[in-house]
């Protein structure tokens, strides 16, 4: 049986990102990771959440990393200098990131994290940061779309016939489970609660289990 894991928004978490890989490894064995972006801000260890995603992405480990919002604040901020962004980015959890940071250099990372991918799909699911907008071709998508926009509260849509898994908005008391959408943010840098979702990659739809790990 093939396996997909599913890890959300994890804010600077790196105790909740590590516990989660170890929840996965406990389970079995991983056919493939993929993290919804959101990897920075807010939490106190971005630098080290960012790396050790990096790394295994780099390393050939069977993991995908997709482009969040926040990612796209940083590589704006410190690659493009664009200052209305780099305002916004610092308030947002941005500070925090620098923070974690030190004296280590940003912009390999802010390059890494510019390249990223918007979105990844498989035979029976589209994963995606925020959003998926059925009126294009997701390649052909606008970033801002894909990575700010948010599904309007209890909407029940797809992607062309296919379940979206996503993150961006955070839900306390999720995920949230519909038949044709999948939303896993649950706070972790809010709330201490990671949830990965489970995927049988022979079964079209939503998880067939969760992981939930807490801090």
């Amino acid at each position: 049986m093939s396996r997909t894991y599913v890890f959300p928004d994890l804010h600077g978490r790196f105790d909740l990102l590590c516990d989660g890989l170890f929840a996965v490894r406990s389970a079995g064995r991983a056919d493939k990771i993929i993290f919804l972006g959101d990897y920075i801000d807010r939490g106190p260890q971005s630098a080290q959440v960012v790396q050790r995603i990096r790394n295994g992405v780099e390393n050939g480990l069977p993991w995908v990393a997709l482009k969040g919002n926040h990612e796209d604040f940083m590589a704006a901020a410190l690659i493009d200098q664009d200052q209305m962004m780099a305002g916004s980015w610092l308030m947002n959890g941005g500070a925090e990131t620098i923070d974690s940071y030190g004296d280590e250099d940003m912009m390999s990372d802010a390059a890494w994290m510019k390249a990223l991918p918007t979105f990844h799909q498989d035979k029976h699911r589209v994963y995606v940061h925020a959003f998926a907008p059925e009126e294009y071709d997701l390649a052909e998508a606008p970033d801002r779309t894909v990575l700010w926009t948010r599904y309007p509260k209890g909407a029940d849509v797809g992607y062309r016939g296919k379940h979206v898994v996503h993150g961006h908005t955070p839900q306390r008391h999720g995920p949230e489970r519909y038949i044709h959408r999948t939303n896993l943010d649950c706070g972790a840098v809010f709330f201490g609660r990671l949830c990965i979702g489970v995927f049988d990659d022979a079964i079209a739809g939503g998880p067939v289990d969760i992981i939930e790990v807490q801090a």
